[in-house]
């Protein structure tokens, strides 16, 4: 089998790009003054300033990478915390629909010994040697007035 010969290309060997000769002097890149520390009069308004202008200066996307996790990292915290007080809200609700089932037995409970006792009046009455009345008296107040203090008895 024949073997075919393979290129190798390389940016580095175009002949575009050549090395510079050594008897030309290189040039020096610019240096400037860089202040890293705190100015005194610095403000919380000149630090978002500074952090907006590095947004606007940023190509890559890391930035909206990083807003993008935030927000998920908060929508997830945001709905644990929602979730826990559902449950916390579910637990006290089934709490309180048990107390009231047994309040109801319990008011159901009473509602009958006093249904009892009252069907048993009569009789305890009778064997105390009550009797029961036979017709009822009733007093009519409608025409009534009231005597004067000096008048008649």
């Amino acid at each position: 089998m024949a073997a075919t010969a393979r290129t190798v290309r390389s940016n580095n060997s175009s002949p575009s790009r050549r090395p510079e000769p050594a008897d030309k002097p290189a040039s020096r890149p610019e240096l400037r003054v860089v202040n890293g520390g705190r100015q005194d009069g610095a403000s919380l308004a000149e630090g978002f300033g500074r952090i907006m202008e590095w947004i606007r200066n940023r190509s890559a996307p890391t930035v909206h990478i990083v807003i993008a996790v935030v927000f998920l990292a908060s929508s997830l915290v945001a709905a644990l915390m929602l979730r826990t007080q559902m449950v916390s809200n579910a637990f006290e609700i089934s709490s309180l629909e048990s107390s009231i089932g047994k309040l109801t037995q319990d008011v159901q409970d009473d509602q009958a010994k006093l249904d009892k006792l009252q069907a048993s009046l009569p009789q305890k009455a009778s064997d105390m040697g009550m009797v029961p009345q036979s017709s009822s008296v009733s007093i009519d107040l409608d025409g009534y007035t009231e005597p004067a203090e000096g008048g008649q008895q």
